[in-house]
Order: structure tokens, then sequence, then C-alpha cells
């Protein structure tokens, strides 16, 4: 056990709960608290929206999944969840920022009533529990790995939840934030100085690009079979657009000082997001370069371990604690913002409708309260879902919101003609028809990703909801003239 190493850790995380403390210090309302008083200036808004992907997933699940399959495995993250990012700014983050609301929620109240906005709003927090559980996950494998056992993950999960839950509690989204400009900082340079120093170990990068190269790790498209095109173009949308009605990327739209910030924030962050998860992908095919066959074995056998174990047995101290700090600034600054969002959710859109008369001091307890009793739910949850890759639980996470919250959001803000009932039947639909594709359900997922059918399904069923009553009017009409010209021409 390194006692130097975890005492640098422990100064970096009670200097990012004090950081948080002082945040909590200028939150006034509910405004402030959700979505920082949309005062955010551009860099801020970019750290943030960057900090929401670059988590547990990104530094060890990412690259362990690239050296295993090449980039054909990793559509899903960083590919799809970088382009999310990128579409938020370019088609929803105007028009959304223009809204003046608090949480995505309240668009689909807007728009469709309340009880598309319960529905909804049910469905994001529901997909909440597998990317937060995520991020526990991998706090309790640092603590364990950093303590070389002494620590079980278990209780590495209690204390790393707590060191977060603290200062979200406190700070809210402003102390979020802020900690991610600082932990964004860290992380970018930390992880950069690793990989030229990885680089150097494994005898220079052309060593680790032809490593690369020779086992065809840059593989990108599926092979020509349309089973293999479907699993692609479904692993692809699921972050791609099942991420876009999320509230913390909402929240990092809404944060922004002006609507031109959140637009450029969101595409920004994508695109350095999808470019920089290439940097721990890069330090892991060096750890495959370096320790050989041993690297291999650790990737499929526990592959999460595979980047601390690389960094703790070849490099020195200093890079030791230039990695922990840039880990768990990944894996803070995704958890922080995944407490908060769901969390937000609740209290705004399912909580004020069954106490429609709460005031804005009442709401922000609420908000906090809601943290906590969230935060244990999700902590019990990855508990009992030990074993369970960090990749697969936050690949899992966005299936439900792409089948059921998408296209009420799209047909929301595109399609005038959109109605109360197409936005229901897509939902029902939707939900419906990726349940049955289930592999606990039946076997049909086997040939086409369920994810894909709920999203197909989920467009017809909002467009003939949508235009069905008014067909239906129509042709009630069309009959009744008809009827009427024959009575007319129908001899007394």
């Amino acid at each position: 056990m390194n006692t130097t190493l975890i005492v640098f850790v422990v100064l970096y995380l009670l200097g990012t709960l004090g950081l948080g403390v002082w945040a909590g210090t200028r939150i006034k309302n509910t405004s402030d608290f959700a979505i920082a008083g949309r005062s955010l200036p551009l860099i801020m808004v970019i750290t943030t929206t960057f900090a929401t992907w670059f988590g547990a997933e990104t530094v060890m699940g990412i690259p362990a999944k690239f050296v295993q399959g090449g980039l054909n495995s990793i559509v899903e993250d960083p590919f799809g969840a970088g382009t999310c990012l990128i579409l938020v700014g370019a088609f929803f983050a105007t028009k959304l920022y223009r809204q003046n609301l608090l949480t995505i929620g309240d668009f689909y109240r807007q728009r469709f009533g309340k009880g598309v906005e319960v529905f909804c709003s049910s469905a994001i927090i529901l997909s909440y529990l597998g990317w937060v559980a995520a991020q526990i996950t991998a706090l309790g494998l640092v603590f364990s790995v950093l303590t070389n056992g002494a620590m079980s993950e278990t209780a590495g999960m209690i204390v790393g939840t707590l060191a977060v839950l603290i200062y979200v509690v406190i700070g809210g989204f402003l102390a979020v934030a802020w900690t991610d400009f600082i932990q964004m900082i860290v992380l970018v340079i930390g992880l950069s100085v690793i990989a030229v120093f990885s680089a150097d170990l494994a005898g220079g990068a052309d060593k680790v690009f032809a490593m690369a190269q020779s086992k065809e790790l840059f593989r990108f498209l599926p092979e020509p079979s349309f089973t293999e095109i479907a699993m692609f173009v479904g692993a692809g949308v699921t972050m791609m657009l099942g991420s876009i009605p999320q509230q913390d990327v909402f929240q990092r739209v809404m944060s922004a000082k002006d609507e031109k910030t959140a637009r450029n924030g969101a595409m920004i962050g994508g695109i350095s997001y999808i470019l920089f998860a290439a940097v721990p992908m890069f330090i892991v095919a060096s750890a495959v370069v370096v320790m050989g066959q041993q690297a291999l074995d650790v990737a499929r056998d526990d592959y999460q371990k595979l980047l601390p174990l690389f960094v703790l047995s070849k490099m020195p101290l200093i890079m030791q604690i230039l990695f922990f700090g840039a880990l768990l600034s990944a894996i803070k600054s995704t958890s922080s913002a995944t407490l908060l969002a769901p969390s937000t959710s609740f209290v705004e859109n399912i909580l004020k409708n069954l106490r429609p008369h709460m005031g804005d001091r009442q709401q922000l307890l609420a908000m906090r309260l809601t943290i906590i009793v969230f935060a244990a739910l999700v902590l019990a949850y990855a508990i009992a879902m030990q074993g369970t890759s960090i990749y697969e639980l936050v690949s899992s996470a966005y299936q439900v919101t792409l089948v059921g919250a998408f296209v009420p959001l799209v047909m929301g803000l595109y399609w005038q003609r959109a109605t109360t009932q197409g936005a229901i039947f897509s939902l029902v639909g939707g939900i419906a028809v990726w349940i049955a594709f289930l592999p606990q359900v039946s076997s049909l997922g086997e040939g086409f990703p369920g994810q894909l059918a709920g999203l197909l399904v989920a467009i017809v069923a909002m467009v003939l909801g949508s235009l069905a009553p008014q067909w239906l009017k129509n042709r009630r009409e069309h009959k009744h003239h008809v009827a009427g010209l024959a009575n007319e021409a129908s001899p007394l």
C-alpha cells in the first residue's frame, strides 16, 4: 500500500469537497441549484459538457474493449456519446434554451400535458440507475486498488458515494460546474502526461500504432450482413439519440449564459470528448505492448483493472498521482452530475404534480433530500450488481430513453402536428416492443437489436397516433358530405 499516493488522493477529495461547500454558499433558489442560475460562460459549459461523458467507462471500460475488439466494439461510446452532444448543440440547444425551462420534463408537460411529463420523466429517472451505478462501481474499484485490497470494493463504493454526495447536496449544479472545471483540467493534463510516458515505455508511439494495426484494432465498420449492420446501428444510436432527452445534458444547455453559449458549448464539448477519449485508449494499447500477454489476460478476465494495474506496476509515483487524480476527476465529475439530474427531475416533474403548492424553499429542500435517497438506492443497486462490467452498466442505461422519450422530444420540437395521443402511442409502443426483445422475454434480440426495433415502432406510432384522429374526422366529414349530396339529389 502506497501511503504517499493515498494521502494525495485524500487531499484531492477534500479539496473538491471544500469547493462544493463554497459553491453552496451561493445557492439562493432552485434555479441556482438545478441549472446554476443560467450564468455559466463558454469555457465552463464546455468543461462541464465534456465531463458529462468522461467518466469511469471512458478511462477503464472503453480502452479495454478497444484492445479486445477494436473501434467496431466501441461505436456506442465514445462515438455515439460524443455525437449526441454535437446533435444537442446543433438541433436542440437553441430551441430548448429559449423556452426557459428548469428540467427536460417541463418540455413534455408544456407540449403534451402532465401525463406524458410524468411518464417521460419516470423513464429518464430510471435510466440513471445504470449510469450512476457504473460510476459508484468504479469508485469502489479505485479505492480497493489504491489500498491493495485493504478496503473492499463495497466499502470503497460507500466512501466514494459519500465523497460525491456531500458537495452535490450542498452546492447543487453550481458545485458540479465548478468542480467539473477543476477536475477536467486535472484530467486532461494528467492523462496527456501519462500518454507520453506510456509511449516512452512502449518504445515509441509508432510501436503502439503498429501493434494496433497488426491486430486490426482500427477496423470500424461491421461485417456486411444484415444482423451485424443492425447491431452496429442499434449500438450507435443507443447513446447517440437515447442520451439526448437526458436531464444532465439538458442542465448543461440551460446553465449557459445565453443560447449561443449553450449551442457552442455542447458542440465543442462533444467533439472534445470523441478526440480525447482516444488518449486512455492509447495508454491501454501501450500497456499491451509493454506487458504483452499479461495485459490481454487482464483485459479478458478483469478488464476494469488493466489501466490501474499498468500504472501501479510500471510507472513512478508522480505518474501514479497524476493518473489517480485524473481517474477520480473523471468518475466524480460524471457521478455528481448524474446524482443531481434525476433528483431535480423527480421533484420538478413528479413530486410537484402531487404537491402543486410547494414554495421555492420547500422545493429546494425536496431536491436535496431526493438526492440523498437516490444516492442510497443507486448504491444498493451498484452493490447488488457487482460483477457487471462498467461499460455494460452504462450502455444499457439509455435504451429506455431511446425508445420512450426521444421521439416525443424530437417530434414535439420539429413537427407541429404531433399530438398528445401520438406521444402516448409512441411511448407505449416503443417501450412495449423493446421489452418484447429483451433476452429475459424472448430470443428476438439475437437477430435484431431491441432498442432499434423500439425506436422504429415509436416513430411509426407517433405519426399514426397524431394523424389518425384527423384522418378519421376527415373521413366522417366526407361521409356526411356525400350523404348530404345524396339527399339533395334524391326525389321528394
